[in-house]
């Protein structure tokens, strides 16, 4: 169960003034699934499936880390993000 502090961060961070870099965003996606969904147990996207191949690769990274600590961390990513893109 997700934190009322995660939810609005999560619908705070969709509507950015301006859109953070790819890199972030990664991170951003891969903490998400990992609070909101626990290790991914998906099946890798297909070779020339790039954009989902990086958003798998940044969930799978996150594998083992709590749903608890995933969401601390996605806050306190969240949190910068807003100081600086808004």
């Amino acid at each position: 169960m997700v934190s009322q502090e995660f939810t609005d961060k999560a619908a705070a961070v969709s509507s950015l003034s301006k859109r953070p870099s790819d890199d972030e965003l990664l991170k951003l996606y891969g903490l998400y699934k990992q609070a909101t969904v626990g290790d991914n147990e998906t099946t890798k996207p297909g070779v020339f499936d790039f954009k989902g191949k990086y958003k798998w690769e940044s969930w799978e990274g996150l594998k083992g880390t709590s749903q608890e600590d995933a969401e601390a961390q996605y806050i306190e990513l969240a949190t910068e993000l807003i100081g600086k893109y808004n």
